[in-house]
């Protein structure tokens, strides 16, 4: 600690060395040892590894830096206009009484990932790159998925757990890719990779997921180069980042938005003990109709046989001989010879026809009475008409 000389005047006396030395003290003894700063960054530059920048509000301003030692740690670089939220301390530069914040972490604010998703959506939108109707369909029974999502991480343990409990068959390609600050370039690399690829591997899908986080966590997904490549993808694109409230470019992008990493995979797999019971359900069905069908043509073949049988040689020929059969019974029953066999017998007149009346016949006229047994010649020696009128022949 740099302590003031005393003067005859009893006003401290400094050096300017000392007196830099002594706002260095005050500040970091009476300010924040961190804070958070919300600005806007200005005309970034890097110098010697360490990166220099202003933070600007629009009506103050004040120098910033991130020592080479810890811009490698940073998930997020900052470009020209950037809004961003800073984790920093004062720092004191004592040989020039400069004062600059010293960044420990630097992350874009709500604000600007909001004006960047606006901007790309703005600019994708007329490209019909948002529209439902190039939006793909899922497959129903995909045979390999490619994951690609942090590892290790927790969403990428649910997302693995949920496709095994949801349908085993399935099987999965783990692509790990970072998930969060300027790392855009790498994951459309890891996409065009996988896309490029997507036959030979037997992919039917890709899921692009992150779990949790801020939205301005989620900034990265936002970026125009990523939303081209998941639209490029040659097999569907199913996206679970973040939280159910969170939308970034990609979702518009994307085949599916699911809420989640898990609901990604949920949309994506069957249920096996849903589609269990509806393998059952149909095999209950099935064997319904089949029961149903056999039964039919169980029927037809009954009718079949019966008709068969009613239209068979044998069976003709024994009706045909039942029909001859009462014909001749019916012959015979009309056969003047049945008459005849009653005690009844047949006059026919010289001509030979049959005698039908006493008006026909006259004395002395020959006719010949056919009996059962013979013919008799007569001849007529009276006629004796009765008084009952003629029935007329039948």
């Amino acid at each position: 600690m740099v302590s003031p000389r005393e003067n005859d005047g009893a006003l401290p006396r400094f050096s300017v060395a000392e007196l830099n030395g002594a706002i260095a003290n005050l500040l970091d003894r009476g300010f924040a040892p961190r804070f958070l700063l919300e600005a806007t960054v200005s005309r970034p530059q890097l110098k010697k590894g360490h990166l220099w920048l202003t933070l600007t509000d629009g009506e103050a301003s004040i120098q910033a830096v991130v020592w080479a030692s810890q811009l490698q740690r940073l998930r997020f670089i900052p470009e020209e206009g950037d809004g961003v939220v800073v984790v920093g301390r004062l720092n004191l530069w004592v040989a020039r009484a400069s004062l600059s914040v010293q960044v420990l972490d630097i992350r874009p604010s709500l604000g600007a990932v909001l004006r960047q998703f606006e901007r790309v959506r703005t600019l994708l939108e007329p490209e019909g790159l948002f529209a439902p109707e190039r939006k793909r369909p899922l497959p129903p029974f995909p045979s390999r998925i490619a994951l690609l999502t942090g590892a290790p991480s927790s969403a990428l343990a649910d997302m693995l757990r949920t496709a095994r409990e949801r349908w085993p068959a399935t099987r999965l390609l783990v692509v790990p890719i970072p998930v969060q600050g300027s790392v855009e370039e790498r994951i459309v690399q890891a996409i065009e990779r996988i896309g490029s690829r997507a036959a030979s591997l037997g992919l039917d899908a890709l899921v692009l997921a992150r779990g949790g986080g801020s939205r301005e966590d989620l900034a990265v997904f936002d970026g125009e180069r990523l939303a081209r490549s998941l639209a490029a993808c040659p097999v569907p694109v199913v996206c679970g980042l973040g939280h159910e409230d969170d939308t970034t470019i990609a979702d518009l992008v994307a085949d599916y938005r699911a809420a989640t990493p898990t609901a990604a995979v949920v949309a994506l797999l069957p249920d096996r003990e849903a589609t269990l019971s509806a393998l059952r359900q149909g095999r209950w069905h099935l064997r319904q109709r089949l029961q149903l069908r056999l039964e039919a043509e169980r029927r037809r073949l009954v009718e079949g046989r019966r008709q068969l049988q009613q239209w068979h040689p044998l069976r003709l020929l024994q009706q045909r001989r039942d029909w001859l059969s009462q014909q001749r019974r019916l012959l015979e029953a009309l056969s003047p010879t049945h008459v005849l066999a009653r005690g009844f017998a047949l006059l026919r007149d010289g001509k030979g026809q049959i005698v039908r009346g006493v008006g026909s016949l006259g004395p002395d006229d020959t006719i010949r009475v056919d009996l059962i047994d013979g013919t008799v010649d007569a001849r007529v020696t009276a006629i004796h008409p009765t008084s009952a009128p003629p029935v007329a022949p039948p």
